[in-house]
């Protein structure tokens, strides 16, 4: 079995739709993980042990997941010394902008690189993910290479679509 080198957690099983989207992404550059629903004010010893012991456990960087008050990301960045990135849920009010303000205004000393709410902002935070982990490992920043690529592949592509569909044939080098 590979060795687990991210952890996911969640503050509540609710968040696993959204988090799906980061766990599919991880998945698909290869990135083992584990996964934890932990929350910060209803298990906070739970979530202290786990972030306390997670180098041992092969563990190299958090994405941690919470909505409302938020503060699971900024719980486990302060029991480790390793990258924590958050994922603030969708929520009631404004679309998640509680939950998002919750983890983003972090005390000095603490810091938690956090994403976008929904599920882009989960997506990028394994692509983060994967862009820490590929420093030190070259296949998996080649795979990185490979999905740049492919988004911009894609782009190009819609982009011929709707001209074609529309019957437009500019032919300057920005439309190709």
């Amino acid at each position: 079995m590979a060795a687990r080198k991210v952890a996911v957690v969640m503050g509540s099983e609710a968040d696993l739709a959204t988090m799906t989207a980061a766990l599919e992404q991880l998945a698909r550059f290869g990135i083992p993980y584990d996964i934890h629903v932990l929350s910060a004010h209803r298990s906070p010893d739970a979530v202290a042990e786990l972030a306390a012991g997670a180098e041992a456990q092969g563990i190299e960087l958090f994405i941690a997941a919470a909505g409302k008050a938020a503060h699971l990301a900024g719980v486990i960045a302060s029991k480790t010394t390793l990258p924590v990135i958050g994922c603030p849920m969708e929520t009631g009010l404004a679309g998640g902008l509680d939950s998002l303000l919750s983890m983003v205004q972090m005390p000095q000393g603490v810091p938690v690189a956090t994403m976008g709410t929904g599920k882009s902002g989960a997506v990028n935070a394994a692509i983060l993910a994967a862009q820490i982990l590929a420093r030190s490992d070259p296949d998996l920043r080649q795979k990185l290479a490979h999905h740049k690529a492919d988004m911009a592949a894609r782009v190009v592509q819609a982009s011929r679509d709707i001209r074609q569909r529309l019957g437009h044939t500019d032919p300057s080098p920005a439309a190709q």
